[in-house]
């Protein structure tokens, strides 16, 4: 076993901090850009989750061993537990709108036990109305094709009393269209039929939006409605982190890639960013392509990663990448 001494300067020195952040922990802290949440105001019932993204810096793989909450009112999960260097993965925060009502809120504790212990705190907090329901449960879009448009309908509900008004709605995404209808007014309830329709110029990746419900509520001005989706992009590599493992020098390790588009293309060019790597172009125009990637282990000995930028005839030369990381060992 390795003396206290050499082993806490070794972990010091793997992560790169000073002995003062290493004692608070902090290494685990920095990934996440922010560990606080409002839900504000929603519905019984409506969907409430919030994506506490993280993106691992360091060479080390990080391992997220479990996820606990201080209230039943939400339920934590973690999209992917092991999160190799330049990684990102989620911890995600799930309001329990179904069985919760009024303010609620809770502390969601992350557990991380490699490269070493560390625990960070991410709180959350929100106020779920009885009164007020929607139909489905979110604005959600699944996959949409790029350059194209998708539209979801949505039936907002309120019961209590006919002077409820939603004023106004409001978009945090300059992507959505929103169309309300006027409302249907019987005893005791109010109803209200919304559209909600995507621009063809919504950016490729994952959409999580809201849209915010003005209303003549003195008490609760606003409910959120969430906006989920995914917008394609017009050129897709699968994995996009493509992981060699470790590698002893002389050995060499293939891969594969898929590289798809909504229509046939050309590969033009495959850059790897070390010349270690050996890549197979392949020939002619195809809506879905296989690409062999193969890394010989050379000097020098220790953990790097590269960008392999691939490059087509798509749209005057579009192009994408794929981080390759790989721990070359004697």
């Amino acid at each position: 076993m390795l003396p206290f001494c050499r082993l806490f300067l070794l972990l010091i020195g793997l992560l790169g901090y000073s002995a003062t952040g290493f004692a608070a922990q902090d290494w685990a802290r920095r990934m996440f850009p922010t560990t606080d949440h409002d839900f504000r105001v929603v519905g019984r019932g409506t969907t409430a989750e919030y994506h506490f993204e993280f993106t691992n810096p360091y060479k080390e793989s990080v391992r997220v061993a479990s996820v606990r909450t201080s209230c039943g009112c939400t339920t934590p999960s973690v999209t992917r537990n092991l999160v190799r260097s330049r990684e990102t993965a989620a911890v995600v925060a799930k309001l329990n709108t179904d069985t919760h009502i009024g303010d609620k809120s809770a502390v969601i504790t992350v557990v991380f036990d490699e490269p070493f212990y560390a625990e960070v705190q991410l709180s959350v907090r929100g106020h779920i109305r009885t009164d007020v329901t929607c139909s489905p449960p979110e604005v959600n879009f699944g996959e949409v094709i790029p350059g194209t448009d998708k539209r979801q309908d949505v039936v907002i509900t309120h019961s209590g009393g006919t002077n409820w008004e939603i004023l106004d709605v409001r978009s945090h995404c300059s992507d959505l269209v929103v169309a309300l209808s006027p409302a249907e007014r019987s005893p005791g309830i109010v109803r209200y039929r919304m559209s909600v329709k995507t621009k063809d110029t919504l950016a490729a990746g994952e959409l999580r939006e809201r849209l915010t419900l003005v209303t003549n509520d003195s008490r609760f001005p606003t409910i959120d409605l969430a906006v989920t989706g995914r917008v394609r992009p017009a050129l897709e590599i699968s994995p996009a982190a493509l992981n060699f493992g470790t590698v002893r020098i002389g050995e060499t390790v293939e891969k594969r890639l898929v590289v798809r588009a909504e229509r046939p293309f050309a590969i033009e060019r495959i850059e790897p960013g070390d010349s270690r790597y050996e890549v197979d172009v392949p020939v002619g125009e195809k809506q879905l392509h296989f690409v062999k990637v193969r890394f010989t282990a050379t000097e020098p000995i220790g953990n790097r990663s590269d960008e392999i930028r691939i490059s087509t005839d798509l749209g005057g030369g579009k192009a994408s990448a794929c981080l390759a990381t790989v721990s070359v060992q004697p």
